[in-house]
């Protein structure tokens, strides 16, 4: 077994390790999570069919890694949207994913179905996850520091920063330089050294995404539990009359509700 085909495996498998983690912590239906399982998902499939361990024809494996190429910042885009502190932000943040569809339809329209076409979408898609994996990365570890909260988003935006860092390295590479292109014909053994750099820089960002999934499943039930206990105190001072303000008596949850 080559190396390559080992990280394969490892990729695969730390691909498939998201989807089952976020189902088992029961955040399949939270926020913007199931955007992130479709992500995972999608790729888990894709490397399964590259990788020769789920048999299908070459024009299936084209179209759902040309699919895969098209979903992949609209996608994050919107799981991304996780971050943001404001409703006003989550409008720009899907108005951003309305734009880059229509970019993506237009390129499409005008170049076809093409390398050329991926080589135009896939630059700006990475560039702008990567912006804004790097913003809001600075904003959580900056509240993970100070206030020693919202470290497990913290984590999930380093693994996406880490994670499409290198993705817009290896794209420079591949296809802005077309290094793996000698003479006119390309090396195989490039490829293959381009496919190791992938499947390592995949698993390694998978895993530290589990690791801010769970942590960040353990603020998620911290807060639950704060705004059950709200709602009894809220139904408690309704019917009780009491000297302190209704914002003392609640402890100012809000505080922790908004980190």
């Amino acid at each position: 077994m080559t190396w390559n085909s080992t990280m394969g495996v490892i990729s695969s498998l730390a691909l498939l390790l998201p989807v089952i983690l976020v189902l088992s912590l029961r955040l399949g239906r939270y926020k913007t999570f199931p955007v992130l399982i479709t992500y995972y998902f999608l790729l888990f499939i894709y490397n399964l069919m590259t990788e020769g361990y789920l048999k299908t024809n070459e024009d299936v494996v084209f179209f759902w890694g040309l699919g895969n190429n098209l979903l992949d910042a609209p996608l994050m885009i919107w799981f991304l949207s996780y971050f943001s502190t404001s409703p006003v932000f989550t409008k720009k943040l899907r108005l951003l994913i309305a734009i880059f569809i229509g970019f993506e339809i237009t390129v499409l329209a005008i170049k076809g179905i093409n390398t050329e076409a991926i080589t135009i979408i896939l630059g700006p898609g990475i560039l702008i996850v990567l912006s804004l994996g790097l913003y809001f990365f600075i904003k959580q570890a900056k509240i993970a520091i100070t206030h020693r909260k919202a470290t497990g988003k913290a984590l999930i935006c380093a693994a996406l920063l880490f994670a499409y860092g290198c993705y817009g390295i290896v794209y420079l590479i591949y296809y802005v330089f077309k290094a793996h292109i000698e003479n006119g014909k390309i090396s195989e053994q490039y490829v293959a050294d381009t496919f190791l750099v992938y499947f390592f820089v995949t698993s390694l960002s998978s895993i530290l995404m589990c690791i801010g999934i769970v942590v960040e499943r353990k603020r998620i039930q911290k807060l639950n539990e704060l705004k059950l206990t709200r709602k009894e105190l809220s139904s408690i001072y309704t019917n009780t009359k009491t000297a302190a303000p209704l914002r003392t008596a609640m402890l100012d949850f809000d505080k922790d509700l908004w980190n």
